[in-house]
């Protein structure tokens, strides 16, 4: 691109030298405006190239002009210095700009690596601002974390007794209803609840006393499909409170999928409990599943608000709640808990304008 400015200048040049060349020496209002014009090809190479250019550009200019010194060969000599004396403003011209462009370019290039110094320190600054904000909420959820194994402590050693007792008027009742009666069900549902309950407490105190989890110990596998309805059958009154409509597709192909009944229980009354206090009187809430190359997935949606993209993105944060009231503890250790078993939890929006959550459970995992 260089070049071809550079060649189109000289052209210029060339052609005005010409004009001066052709053109009859007693027109001199014609030879003063070819001068003048010679000036633009020497300022514009002096801009675009420097002082080399602008000087280059004037000696050539110079040269084109000698034809025309040589129209004043026996004239005056006062007359010769006068034509004589151009081609030195043109030389000046050529060398002044040129060093006034070339400054200029070397103040640019500066301002341009200042510029780049400066983009540098604030996207440097920018992410140590970021780091600092993540270290500042992992330690604020870290503090957190930490008042609440206290207090877990403390709340589970506290409901142990009660808990016993709940057990025991349970199997109580569960001897005065015969396995015919129909609430008998619900009265084997508040037991097996209890002794679920019961286990989650002994392993709070456990690893409030750091001991962790008992080596070998499993929770009690079930097929998938018994713990989905004896989590429905929990929140059976809470549905027909609000007259949600639930539409439960046919699971029965999953019968031969065994889960950990205590586990993921929880992990299904947490999204069930979100999506009942999502959906407004009478919304509707699905569940529905399918099998995949290597497992099973559970889908719960809703017809409620949804979820904003940036919320989906901290759902499964702890401590972080949509709703008003919320301890944001739900969704994070049913995560957790999914994740202990290679699955996942995936959030997104359901065809009937809600949110969707999905449970990928990895069958090798539960067999």
């Amino acid at each position: 691109m260089k070049k071809l400015l550079f060649s189109f200048l000289v052209l210029i040049v060339i052609a005005i030298g010409l004009l001066h060349f052709y053109t009859p020496g007693y027109m001199v209002f014609y030879h003063d405006t070819y001068r003048r014009l010679s000036y633009f090809p020497i300022v514009l190479g002096a801009i675009w190239f420097g002082v080399s250019g602008g000087l280059t550009l004037a000696a050539l200019t110079s040269i084109a002009f000698i034809p025309h010194l040589l129209l004043y060969i026996g004239s005056e000599p006062q007359t010769y210095l006068s034509e004589l004396t151009e081609i030195i403003l043109y030389l000046l011209a050529g060398g002044v700009v040129g060093l006034i462009a070339g400054r200029e370019s070397k103040l640019r290039q500066q301002y341009k690596l200042l510029s780049e110094k400066l983009k540098k320190s604030y996207d440097r600054l920018h992410n140590e601002a970021k780091l600092l904000i993540e270290a500042e909420e992992q330690l604020s959820v870290s503090q957190k974390l930490s008042s609440l194994g206290e207090l877990s402590a403390s709340l589970a050693h506290e409901v142990k007794n009660p808990l016993s007792s709940i057990k025991g008027t349970a199997e109580i009742l569960l001897d005065e209803f015969p396995k015919e009666h129909p609430k008998r069900e619900f009265v084997e549902i508040l037991l097996a609840e209890t002794s679920r309950l019961n286990a989650t407490v002994n392993e709070v105190l456990r690893y409030s006393s750091g001991k962790g989890s008992k080596e070998g110990e499993k929770g009690k596998y079930e097929p998938l499909p018994e713990t989905i309805s004896r989590v429905l059958k929990l929140l059976d009154n809470r549905i027909k409170e609000k007259r949600i409509h639930l539409e439960l597709y046919d699971i029965a192909f999953a019968d031969y999928f065994l889960v950990d009944g205590h586990k993921m229980s929880q992990v299904f009354l947490n999204i069930v409990l979100n999506a009942i206090d999502a959906v407004s009187v009478e919304g509707k809430i699905s569940i529905d599943g399918k099998k995949t190359s290597d497992g099973i997935s559970v889908s719960i949606s809703d017809n409620g608000p949804g979820i904003s993209a940036s919320e989906q993105a901290r759902i499964f944060e702890a401590f972080y709640s949509g709703k008003e009231g919320g301890t944001g503890l739900g969704l994070s250790i049913s995560q957790k808990i999914v994740k202990s078993y290679n699955g996942k939890i995936t959030v997104s929006d359901s065809s009937s304008g809600g949110a969707c959550l999905s449970i990928y459970l990895p069958e090798r995992t539960f067999m």
